[in-house]
């Protein structure tokens, strides 16, 4: 009994002593005698008994944060902020209730995360971004402990702010894996406010890069359900665009149109699509044919929806308008092609051959005029369907009081178009067709005087 009382009264000594090691320690840290405290702290710290408590990692945080805030010790003492968060990490793992922070205060916590945060914002206005990013990133390690504690008014679940420029810096910084880490945390709860909407769409836009369908859909439905009214459609269409084949997306969109699925904003881009198909060089002719039509009914299809889009009425208008100008080099290559036979006729002095020989040259000749008279025939069908498409786009956007810069290019292209049609037109009829003439000539000069005036 008496062993065990000596026994009792040994830890209690032990108890108090260990205590007195750290008493001076913390006194100099409520004076805010930081480097005295330092000097205590050496001394409690050589002793191996307390080389492993939680309490000494307590006070080595509080006085190295300490440091770090203020400018000069943090220039007199470099390594200050590394040695403060090996201390936080510590005291951490020795003490996961972190209850010594809890009694004594979590005044370091605090000083790690306002320093890191003020030299975070200061690099980033130097556009600084990997400085700035690494000092937001020790903001949001120490904010995290600040708001999982509560230790701060705000009942937030984290620092939004910190967070959030974190994310920047590494965006800015041109490390893409890095801010997606951070935007997660903010999309996942759901942040709203002016501007976060750019948070959902990074991540859509992020998964579409890494080709992963299922986060980019769960991000989506994120940005869908906190920011319905955004445009998200073309983010869908991106997702198609970078991620699906050429054949992939004529399946889906033929799947979406015979389902309805397809909005006025979906055909035009889906057209899009279809329209750039021409760029790719392992196309032939054919193919590239068959997609360009496919542009022009989903480009239809669009304005079907909404005859007021003038987008895509212009669209179909420049794309017969597109086939127009290549039947129109065709036409000319036949001109070339006559100019050369006459030139290089044969001169047959023979009576006897001359009558064949004429007959021969007629045959290749006619053959040229003939291809240029189906090519004019279908050059004026096209114009027709060029100019009432072109007009439709016109006819929308002329009175329009305000004009997007995209409307202005627009409507002031159209009229160039359908006044060079018109003067396609008069040149096709003239000498032939009088009345016809002067009506297109008309039309030419209605155009004509339209170019440029639409600001």
């Amino acid at each position: 009994m008496k062993y065990f009382f000596s026994l009792l009264l040994s830890v209690a000594m032990i108890t108090v002593a260990t205590a007195q090691d750290f008493k001076k320690v913390e006194t100099n840290v409520l004076l805010k005698k930081f480097e005295e405290a330092k000097t205590e702290l050496d001394k409690a710290l050589a002793n191996p008994k307390n080389q492993d408590k939680a309490e000494g990692f307590y006070w080595k945080s509080r006085i190295y944060a300490a440091f770090y805030q203020n400018e000069a010790t943090r220039a007199k003492y470099p390594n200050a902020v590394e040695e403060a968060h090996a201390a936080f990490q510590k005291f951490a793992e020795l003490e996961p209730t972190l209850a010594k922070a809890k009694e004594k205060g979590p005044d370091g916590y605090f000083d790690m995360y306002s320093t890191s945060f003020n030299l975070g914002i200061n690099s980033f206005k130097d556009k600084k971004y990997n400085e700035a990013s690494k000092e937001f990133e020790k903001a949001v390690i120490y904010s995290d402990y600040i708001f999982k504690n509560k230790w701060a008014s705000s009942q937030q679940p984290f620092d939004t702010t910190s967070i959030l420029y974190c994310a920047y810096s590494f965006q800015n910084a041109q490390k893409a894996d890095d801010a997606a880490k951070y935007y997660v945390r903010l999309a996942e709860s759901k942040v709203t406010g002016e501007g976060f909407a750019d948070i959902y769409k990074y991540m859509v836009d992020y998964y579409t890069k890494q080709k992963n369908k299922d986060s980019f859909e769960k991000y989506m439905a994120l940005g869908k359900e906190v920011y319905p009214k955004e445009n998200w459609e073309d983010f869908e269409i991106e997702y198609i665009d970078q991620n699906y084949d050429l054949a992939g997306k004529t399946a889906l969109y033929d799947q979406m149109d015979a389902a309805g699925q397809l909005t006025e904003n979906k055909y035009l881009q889906f057209g899009d699509v279809f329209i750039t198909a021409k760029n790719d060089d392992a196309l032939d002719s054919a193919s590239v044919d068959k997609y360009t039509r496919k542009a022009i009914e989903a480009f239809k299809k669009a304005y079907e929806k909404n005859n007021n889009n003038a987008i895509a009425a212009f669209n179909v208008g420049v794309t017969y308008y597109n086939y127009f100008n290549m039947e129109d080099e065709k036409f000319a290559a036949n001109i070339k092609k006559l100019q050369e036979l006459n030139a290089n006729k044969p001169v047959v002095k023979d009576p006897k051959k001359k009558a064949a020989a004429d007959a021969e040259f007629k045959t290749k000749t006619d053959a040229v005029k003939n291809e240029n008279a189906a090519i004019e025939k279908k050059s004026m069908e096209l114009t027709d369907i060029a100019a009432e498409w072109l007009t439709k786009s016109y006819t929308i956007l002329k009175d329009k009081a305000t004009r997007s810069n995209t409307e202005k290019s627009v409507v002031n292209k159209s009229v160039d178009f359908i006044a060079n049609i018109y003067y396609y037109k008069m040149g096709r009829v003239r000498g032939k067709d009088a009345k016809l003439f002067d009506q297109y000539e008309a039309k030419y000069k209605e155009f004509d005087a339209l170019h440029g005036t639409f600001k």
